[in-house]
């Protein structure tokens, strides 16, 4: 057997693994049956969605400790609580905070959620302590460009079974050319990796603003 055979015949095996195993976890890390079910704000949005991830994580800390560090992301804010090394390679100058700001705290509906500087999502849904929806889509291209989907990105806050705060993250795209999920899936393969990042930053900042607020 050829290099070239043996070499496709492992890409073909890794994919398939991917797809049976890996992928469907990684759509709903940490998340629950009931969670993954669940109508979440911003469901109506992208009301036909492909795909669908659901992700969660629990934070000892009230809901109303966790939503200003929700409501301040961004670039030009508060950043995404990710790697910002590897989001900088990509010219986003993200720098994610380790405190609340004041004056990244208003919200509302209709501005800009910004990934890039030249690159954002609109806010569609506010619930001030309860939920964050954002609506639109990363154009192909460039600025210039045109996303051959929908997306929506709600971030929900809702009380732990025993108490504390379950953060709960959900994406939905629904594609608009057939197209679609060849950019996608890979993409998606790549959030979960930031959203992981992102669950366990939001929890650990506020879980530790918590304390020194204890300890002072």
């Amino acid at each position: 057997m050829s290099r070239l055979a043996r070499a496709v015949i492992l890409g073909g095996v890794a994919i398939g693994l991917y797809a049976t195993a890996i992928r469907p976890r990684q759509l709903v890390w940490g998340a629950m049956p009931d969670e993954v079910d669940a109508d979440l704000p911003g469901d109506g949005l992208v009301p036909d969605a492909d795909l669908i991830s659901t992700r969660c994580i629990d934070i000892d800390t009230d809901p109303r400790d966790v939503w200003p560090w929700i409501a301040q992301m961004g670039q030009g804010r508060g950043g995404l609580y990710t790697y910002d090394a590897l989001e900088n390679l990509l010219g986003c100058d993200m720098h994610s905070a380790e405190r609340i700001v004041p004056e990244w705290q208003d919200v509302e509906v209709g501005d800009v959620f910004r990934l890039h500087p030249e690159i954002g999502l609109t806010v569609a849904q506010v619930r001030a302590g309860e939920a964050l929806v954002l609506l639109g889509a990363v154009p192909v291209g460039g600025t210039k460009g045109q996303a051959p989907y929908d997306f929506s990105w709600a971030f929900v806050l809702r009380d732990g079974k025993a108490g504390g705060t379950r953060l709960i993250v959900r994406e939905r795209y629904g594609y608009t050319r057939r197209w679609a999920p060849l950019l996608v899936e890979p993409v998606e393969a790549v959030s979960f990796l930031m959203t992981q990042k992102m669950l366990r930053g939001i929890r650990d900042r506020a879980e530790r603003t918590v304390r020194s607020e204890l300890v002072a």
